[in-house]
């Protein structure tokens, strides 16, 4: 008797546990904002953040010259699409230079190919750039580098994750762990799947 008890209680703490809702590993925003819908310069010609309907989509702000946190970033997603295997068609990345004097779309090309061939650069005009910047919060600010790395430029660290109708619904921390992002891209997934 006292082991059906037993029993019973734990089947229904283990009920209760697998019907918690995800915690997302980012911050959540209230309610989902459409992405901006302004065409940058690809190395293929004008992209908007909404051609990237139908699948979730990271939007990063950085640029080539970066020393650290760009390609800490860069790497982490090509290692979430990576461990997705054959859902990793689902994700894209697109990053947004900071840095357009420098950063040409053939430029950021090769710069994207080193992560991985499917991942978007787009650069532009400065104004384009702010305009498509603004909802996400964007700062930087060009500084004085060294003789060997040239100016460097200060810049908003977070990421973003798009929906697949290319509405933000949630910003990531630079520092967010590889193991619980991947666990958000795959809860994203798996949910769309069931629906």
């Amino acid at each position: 008797m006292i082991r059906a008890r037993w029993v019973a209680l734990f089947l229904l703490c283990w009920l209760v546990a697998c019907q918690r809702p995800h915690e997302f590993a980012g911050t959540l925003l209230p309610q989902p904002q459409p992405a901006p819908d302004i065409a940058l310069e690809s190395v293929d010609g004008p992209v908007s953040l909404h051609d990237f309907a139908g699948q979730y989509t990271f939007v990063y702000f950085g640029y080539r010259f970066c020393p650290d946190v760009c390609p800490v970033t860069m790497g982490k997603l090509k290692q979430v699409k990576v461990d997705l295997g054959s859902q990793g068609d689902q994700m894209a990345v697109v990053m947004i230079t900071v840095d357009p004097e420098r950063d040409t779309p053939v430029a950021l090309a090769e710069y994207m190919r080193y992560f991985d061939d499917s991942f978007v650069g787009l650069s532009g005009e400065r104004a384009v750039i702010d305009a498509v910047g603004k909802p996400f919060g964007l700062y930087y600010q060009q500084h004085e580098g060294s003789a060997a790395s040239g100016y460097l430029v200060d810049h908003t660290a977070r990421f973003f994750l798009l929906d697949k109708e290319s509405n933000v619904i949630l910003s990531y921390a630079h520092e967010t762990p590889l193991d619980a992002l991947l666990d958000d891209v795959v809860y994203l997934i798996e949910k769309n799947n069931k629906e």
